[in-house]
């Protein structure tokens, strides 16, 4: 055997019997059996399998008896109180960094000092070893509360704030300005909870939630808590995208069933006596109601149109609908000779506005809407119609008028099949369930059967 192995032999066991030799192992943090570096391109099930797993920090002492390395307590601290990957590796890496820590400062699990929290007092007290005080007791709660989550990982408001960014560049402006005024309702009664807003937002759970719909439910009606539920949801799905959660919990939480509202539609005698006192009181309005009534368009997508929407020529209006790309529709004769002369008029001002016919009229979209709902208010008082009848009947009493006249030439399907070109409803289905919920389809006289 060769002297210099024997050499080299006797070395080694010198370097690995002295006191030189570390008496732990680099402390490494468990993530449920899965590579962290490789989260982004695990799929669903993996990352949830991985969820479904206690995380923690682990790492090896030698043990003064036996003189080998042996695993000691794993260290949770609370991190699994929270269910999305961000949030644990953001607390366990904490963890994992003060463990090497008071490990280099002698922290030794076998040794008179085996309370962690006792070393760690130590340490506070030691002039040599100069350590800030605040951040130290933080770490020290952060190991020896291990049933209490107490890392701040992402605060409420600022992952509100970012998700009402998001949302401002994928929603119109009326959506968004009637989402952000749900989520700030929300925030007010998180605030009156005593939630505080630059809290964790895993402090939010389904059941808070639940108690904020069960508020709205109370106060309002089942179809406002049900959109509340779906902004709420909304802005939870944007937080997941961007993985400031692990899982949108909202979407769990039920429906529940509400009684839809519409507008009655007026009777042929209605239709006609409205039209003329409007002709000759309101000429502005009156064309609004037309382009409700012939064009079949909501009264908010009036609202947008302008004199450049218009092509008189082909008799085509192109019409911006909510978060859909622009849809053209013609537009009928009986329109057209509604109409005053536009050619001259700026194709950038809006059709209507409150004084005249093509203008500049500087205001939300919502405030447009509800300008001429106040002014056809003033139309219903005069009439004596109640709350069950505004501006949106129109459009169920033409729709209703179309589809009867074409019924008499045609089959239900040949109808349906026009009628959908013409209201622009996006499939058969939605078309077929409107029809039903406007009571546009009515059977025949059925007396006879009943003899």
């Amino acid at each position: 055997m060769s002297s210099i192995f024997l050499l080299l032999q006797q070395v080694h066991e010198k370097v690995h019997d002295s006191a030189m030799k570390l008496n732990y192992s680099e402390p490494k943090i468990f993530t449920g059996g899965v590579d962290i570096n490789t989260w982004s391109k695990l799929s669903n099930t993996d990352r949830k399998h991985a969820l479904s797993k206690n995380w923690y920090v682990y790492y090896s002492y030698r043990n003064p008896k036996t003189g080998r390395l042996k695993r000691q307590i794993n260290i949770k601290a609370g991190a699994n109180y929270y269910k999305d990957k961000k949030s644990r590796y953001h607390i366990l890496s904490k963890l994992k960094e003060s463990l090497e820590y008071v490990l280099s400062k002698g922290f030794n699990p076998y040794g008179d000092n085996s309370s962690l929290a006792e070393f760690i007092e130590q340490l506070l007290s030691s002039d040599e070893k100069k350590i800030n005080k605040t951040k130290t007791i933080a770490e020290k709660r952060t190991f020896i509360e291990e049933t209490e989550p107490i890392a701040i990982v992402y605060p409420i408001k600022k992952a509100f704030n970012l998700a009402f960014q998001i949302k401002s560049k994928v929603q119109s402006e009326n959506s968004h300005a009637n989402f952000r005024s749900r989520i700030n309702r929300f925030i007010k009664w998180l605030q009156k909870e005593s939630i505080d807003l630059e809290g964790d937002i895993s402090i939010i759970n389904k059941k808070l939630v639940i108690q904020y719909l069960n508020t709205v439910l109370q106060t309002t009606s089942s179809r406002n808590r049900n959109n509340t539920k779906t902004d709420i949801s909304s802005l939870f799905q944007t937080l997941e995208d961007n993985e400031i959660i692990y899982d949108n919990f909202i979407k769990k939480i039920n429906v529940l069933k509400a009684i839809p509202e519409r507008n009655k539609t007026y009777t042929s005698t209605q239709e006609k006596e409205i039209f003329a006192y409007l002709k000759e009181h309101d000429t502005i309005l009156y064309l609004f109601v037309q382009f409700v009534s012939y064009n079949y368009l909501r009264p908010i997508e009036v609202c947008r149109l302008k004199i450049g929407d218009l092509d008189l020529k082909d008799k085509r209006l192109y019409v911006r609908a909510k978060n859909k790309p622009v849809k053209i529709k013609i537009i009928p004769d009986i329109l057209i000779d509604q109409l005053p002369n536009i050619s001259n008029l700026d194709k950038d001002h809006f059709l209507f506005t409150p004084d005249k016919f093509g203008g500049e009229w500087e205001t939300k979209e919502n405030n447009k809407r509800d300008f001429f709902t106040k002014q056809f208010k003033k139309i219903k008082d005069h009439f004596g119609l109640d709350k069950n009848y505004g501006l949106y009947s129109f459009r169920h009493t033409f729709i209703t008028k179309l589809y009867k006249e074409m019924a008499k030439t045609a089959t239900p399907f040949e109808v349906k099949s026009k009628l959908q070109l013409i209201t622009g409803h996006a499939t058969m289905e939605a078309l077929e369930l409107y029809l039903r919920d406007i009571d546009a389809v009515l059977p025949e006289d059925y007396s006879k059967l009943l003899k």
